[in-house]
């Protein structure tokens, strides 16, 4: 695969109907602007969907695990053969995304992209057997060239497999012990900072721990930072399969006309990797929540993104887009089915 479509357009937002989703607003039995962030969000959607009335009962969930080489350096407080113990937890519905996704009544797919332990096949599990996890980005890149390409066109190919389904919102989640180090050495790359501003304890790591992970991140981006010569060779040697599907997901949710919901950290680190590559993917991106990883808020100011919720989450796997799904569908609601003034005989406000 190329990397062509990579940068291929967005789709452009229907004004026509954002127009109307603000007249509609402006209509509707309340104070103007009372319901906020409420009101914005369905006015967004209406402009992304090209209708006046946005609806997100339709929703996808792609889980993308994977496992990375640096967790061979102590950088994580579990063991890397929970990343396939969860693909398990995940199909068998005991895992808290696969409880989210049936909540929602949510389409749930999971995706091996590559983990370090044996499994046999899974059902419920597609396995694209990348490799077994990645290289450890201290002594070299993380993933080969065409690991990282065939990482992003997955993440593409779940979009589309949305797509064909009908859905009209798509939530992406990942697995994968040590990705927290990965996206932090990503991200501390993209915005030209040290480690200590956005490691984290990721999965439980204590102050020591995380002071570790730091220092193995900056000795990582030395090695790096002189020879990376663009967003992708960047993603390439920092990164892992599972950041990359995220990234190439969000980057053809833009571009198939798809609404997508980012997730946390790690999520956030493969969207600001997606804006990196094509800028204007962003339109097609809401943030679910702001976590508790030290370095969420960084992320979430880079790209200008304001967190639906704030619930001191740091689970991952989805599991805090998920949980907003139902505030969107509920401002959905709230356009859509609010009378008007004028089918209530209510007074509007005076000039």
């Amino acid at each position: 695969m190329n990397e062509s479509w990579l940068q291929r357009g967005c789709r452009s937002l229907d004004f026509a109907a954002q127009l109307a989703a603000q007249e509609r607003q402006a209509q509707l039995t309340k104070p103007a602007g009372s319901l906020a962030q409420l009101e914005q969000v369905a006015v967004r959607l209406a402009g992304l969907q090209g209708r006046e009335k946005p609806e997100v009962e339709k929703v996808w969930v792609s889980i993308f695990a994977a496992d990375h080489g640096i967790a061979n350096e102590g950088v994580s407080a579990f063991p890397q053969e929970v990343t396939g113990q969860m693909l398990r937890n995940f199909v068998g519905g005991g895992a808290a995304i696969s409880v989210l996704s049936r909540q929602l009544g949510a389409q749930l797919e999971v995706i091996d992209l590559g983990i370090a332990t044996a499994l046999d096949p899974l059902p419920g599990v597609l396995h694209l057997g990348l490799g077994a996890g990645t290289e450890s980005f201290l002594h070299g890149p993380a993933m080969t060239v065409g690991q990282v390409m065939q990482a992003l066109g997955a993440g593409r190919d779940a979009v589309l497999r949305a797509q064909a389904a009908g859905s009209e919102l798509f939530v992406a989640g990942e697995m994968g012990i040590a990705n927290t180090t990965s996206a932090s050495a990503l991200a501390c790359w993209l915005l030209q900072c040290e480690a200590s501003a956005l490691a984290g304890p990721g999965t439980g790591l204590n102050a020591a721990g995380v002071q570790h992970k730091a220092q193995v991140i900056d000795r990582a981006l030395a090695l790096h930072r002189p020879q990376i010569s663009d967003v992708v060779d960047g993603l390439r040697r920092l990164g892992g399969f599972e950041i990359a599907a995220l990234a190439g997901a969000y980057l053809a949710c833009a571009q198939q006309g798809i609404v997508a919901l980012v997730d946390g950290f790690i999520c956030t680190v493969a969207a600001l990797v997606a804006q990196r590559l094509n800028p204007d993917c962003v339109h097609w991106l809401f943030f679910a929540h702001q976590g508790a990883e030290p370095g969420h808020g960084k992320l979430l100011q880079a790209l200008d993104g304001q967190p639906l919720l704030d619930l001191g989450l740091r689970l991952g796997e989805g599991s805090g887009a998920a949980l907003a799904v139902p505030l969107l569908r509920m401002a959905c609601a709230l356009h859509n089915q609010m009378a008007t003034f004028a089918e209530a005989a209510v007074a509007g406000r005076s000039a």
